[in-house]
């Protein structure tokens, strides 16, 4: 962990524009060198609660403390944080390495000991040999890259992430996803991530916070989050879902044929609709099944095979493509439900 790395605590904040309630009693907190991610939808508040943190807009209430000290009514060149942003946002006319170094300059640091840490820091990131060149002889990952050397140039005591990613195409953004938390696990600066990614957010955090409307449904360990959704919103977000009708009687449901768990969260008793992950469904062929594949569809190791029921109803599976190859449309099949638990929500 980072000698400079902070506790954040976010307390009851909210943030009214107008008649909109941006933030709606938020209270987060993240502990010193963690890398804590909020995902959720636009307009959902994660945003908001970034530039709070950051200093760059001012809660209606609630307080924002990092290293304990309460930081509300600091300004935002005050906060020592670091800031990389969806727009790369360097400075055209200077190198790569005076970009990095450029913080440092404004925090009156001397010519070689800023100069010094860009170039240790552009190594970090991977890009130490391109220190000489301009904004624009760079790709699209490179200058993110640059950005995030430049954020970390400082030693920051917390490192602010919002939407980092989102302006890269598929494969970089993989890339640099991971490099993000190399350098952060490297560092060990505490880190808030926002971003409307589940896949990017489950892949580089200690814990995910889904927000929804300006509330934190849930706050845990990826892992946890996706196995364990608190909510219908959360489980609906964070992962694809069949939704399938239930019965739920002592805390067990029933559906596809199968009894299992019901989680915390679910309706107490009765009908509803189980959120069903695509990989907690099995198919095997079945000459005698009940059920119909429809499609399958290859998308390189797993496949999606999706099943009409005897019922009418659809459901989709998510198979190894070794095992998928055996099974084509119009074939009969045996669906099952492994025996993790589902959340039922209300019908």
């Amino acid at each position: 962990m980072s000698r400079n790395a902070s506790g954040v605590q976010l307390t009851e904040l909210t943030r009214v524009y107008g008649s909109v309630r941006a933030l709606d009693g938020l209270t987060l907190h993240i502990e010193p060198g963690e890398l804590v991610a909020l995902l959720g939808p636009s307009g959902c508040g994660k945003t908001t609660a970034l530039r709070i943190l950051a200093g760059l807009d001012e809660a209606t209430s609630g307080t924002v403390s990092v290293g304990g000290a309460d930081v509300s009514k600091v300004p935002a060149n005050k906060r020592d944080m670091g800031m990389v942003f969806q727009a790369y946002s360097l400075f055209p006319h200077l190198t790569v390495l005076d970009n990095v170094a450029f913080g440092l300059k404004m925090r009156g640091k001397a010519k070689g000991e800023r100069m010094s840490r860009a170039a240790e820091m552009l190594d970090l990131v991977g890009l130490g040999a391109l220190g000489g060149r301009y904004a624009k002889e760079l790709s699209g990952g490179q200058q993110q890259r640059v950005a995030l050397a430049r954020a970390l140039a400082i030693t920051p005591r917390v490192l602010l992430l919002d939407e980092p990613l989102s302006a890269l195409d598929a494969k970089v953004r993989t890339q640099l996803r991971d490099e993000i938390r190399r350098v952060q696990l490297e560092v060990g600066t505490t880190t808030l991530f926002v971003t409307h990614d589940q896949e990017e957010a489950l892949a580089v955090a200690d814990r995910v916070g889904v927000m929804n409307q300006g509330r934190l449904e849930q706050l845990a360990p990826p892992a946890e989050l996706y196995a364990n959704p608190a909510t219908p919103f959360v489980a609906d977000f964070v992962g694809l879902n069949n939704k399938v009708p239930a019965q739920v009687s002592d805390g067990r449901a029933t559906l596809l044929g199968v009894t299992v768990p019901a989680l915390p969260g679910s309706v107490s008793s009765g009908a509803g609709v189980a959120m069903v992950r695509f990989e907690s469904v099995t198919v095997a062929a079945d000459e005698a099944g009940t059920a119909t594949v429809r499609t399958v569809s290859f998308l390189g190791a797993i496949s999606r095979v999706t099943v009409t029921l005897a019922d009418g109803a659809v459901v989709t599976a998510q198979l190894p493509s070794s095992a998928a190859r055996a099974i084509s449309p119009g074939d009969r099949v045996t669906v099952g439900l492994d025996p993790g638990g589902v959340l039922v929500a209300a019908a």
